[in-house]
């Protein structure tokens, strides 16, 4: 007998359960999660402008988007890793660790041209680290990089204490704050914004965007299928320690400071983003364009937040329960598809014997 459910995987990537010998509902395609979150977005702006003088001015829009841009850049990389079923919670300490190797090695003389390579392969290196301790001695990525959250972030205090440092370059400072001549987009959103379709066309359109799916849908599968798991998995670990390091430069040129504490809880806001843009934590489904939408969402939840007096801690509070809405939303849509699945007919009855 066929069976009743079928798997397919769409050209975005998402994997999603159809009836067999049926088409997709007409309107199937508006009800996946990713777009929801984008009519969640349009929302908030639309809600946002109606209920707060100067939220959609050009000025605070292109604020909120510079706000944005360390948690936009380690998002793309965290994309990647969680469709393969992996995470990275050391990236907010990766950056706490570049800035205190910025602010060090500029007090101590050095030029800022040779500060800024050097600490990217500081966080490859770091990223090295967590992907060794994952693929090679078979640790999940959550406990190993609890771990390196600590460490890195004690490695900073270690290379630079409690101090400040400031007054970096300016040339290098306009590029972290500046707009685009002629635009009100800051220079950081840009470069995301060149890195985003960059990364859109490996995941989804790559057989190496292929392969992380791959991973994350069925990992002995895909060994199976030959795919280089441990290897791929680890150029995904270095690339997040990559991006990390270099959100750090960024971080620290936009703030003019160079703290070990820099970046301290970041990584909430960047994995809530990924799981509200609807990447299955567990691996193997997700969009970039979703991720994109997540990111906007807490970016322009903060900023209304913000222009309306509340505290930090009432913005880590809803950070938080963004996070743990997206994770239990979609499970909750998924059983009850599962439940109504199994409760329907699998078969025409038989007719009765004569």
């Amino acid at each position: 007998m066929a069976p009743d459910v079928t798997t397919a995987e769409p050209a975005d990537g998402v994997w999603a359960p159809a009836p067999a010998g049926h088409g997709r509902r007409p309107f199937g395609r508006f009800l996946r999660w990713d777009v929801l979150v984008g009519v969640l977005l349009v929302l908030v702006f639309l809600g946002g402008s109606a209920g707060s003088p100067g939220f959609a001015s050009i000025d605070n829009l292109s604020f909120a988007l510079g706000d944005l841009g360390e948690i936009a850049l380690i998002a793309l990389a965290m994309t990647m890793l969680v469709v393969a079923a992996e995470v990275d919670l050391s990236v907010a300490s990766v950056l706490g660790l570049s800035s205190a190797l910025v602010g060090a090695l500029w007090d101590a003389g050095w030029a800022i041209e040779t500060i800024i390579p050097l600490v990217i392969v500081v966080g490859a290196v770091c990223g090295l680290v967590n992907g060794l301790l994952v693929t090679r001695l078979g640790l999940p990525s959550l406990a190993v990089t609890i771990g390196t959250l600590a460490l890195y972030r004690g490695l900073a205090y270690v290379v630079l204490g409690d101090r400040a440092i400031a007054e970096f370059p300016q040339q290098y400072a306009d590029l972290a704050v500046g707009d685009v001549p002629g635009t009100p987009i800051p220079y950081p959103v840009m470069l995301f914004v060149v890195l985003a379709a960059v990364t859109g066309v490996v995941l989804h359109a790559t057989g190496f965007g292929r392969s992380l799916f791959a991973i994350g849908a069925q990992q002995e599968a895909a060994l199976f299928a030959g795919i280089r798991v441990k290897r791929i998995k680890l150029i995904l670990f270095v690339l997040s320690g990559t991006v990390a390091a270099f959100a750090g430069v960024v971080y620290t040129l936009r703030y003019g400071s160079a703290r070990a504490d820099n970046g301290a809880g970041l990584e909430l806001a960047v994995i809530a983003a990924v799981l509200l843009g609807g990447v299955d934590f567990d691996g193997g489904k997700g969009t970039l364009g979703g991720v994109i939408a997540g990111v906007l969402l807490i970016g322009l939840l903060r900023n209304l937040l913000m222009l309306n007096d509340v505290s930090t801690e009432i913005q880590s509070i809803v950070t938080g329960l963004l996070l743990i809405i997206s994770v239990i939303t979609p499970r909750l849509v998924a059983a009850v598809g599962q439940r109504r699945r199994s409760a329907s007919p699998t078969s025409s009855p038989a007719p009765p014997e004569s």
